[in-house]
């Protein structure tokens, strides 16, 4: 599955059904220069040049039901847990 926010394509992805969390990167997940905090309770990581390479998305049921922003490939129904920390 991709996941496509905003012109960034996810390709890797690991969704907490419990918690309703998403966790999306670009390429394998990777330690981040900078993350900032959206008002949301969102986060969006950046390499050195300022490029996007990870999101942590919460209440990802609602998102995916009333944005057109995000688009995936299939519905989220998996449960994994990721198994490096942001």
């Amino acid at each position: 599955m991709t996941v496509t926010i905003a012109g960034t394509s996810f390709d890797q992805h690991e969704y907490d059904e419990r918690g309703d969390v998403l966790y999306l990167s670009v390429g394998p997940p990777r330690e981040a220069a900078r993350t900032i905090a959206t008002p949301e309770g969102h986060a969006i990581d950046y390499d050195e040049s300022g490029a996007v390479i990870g999101m942590v998305l919460v209440n990802v049921r609602f998102l995916s039901a009333t944005m057109r922003s995000l688009s995936r490939s299939r519905p989220i129904t998996s449960s994994r847990r990721r198994s490096s920390p942001r």
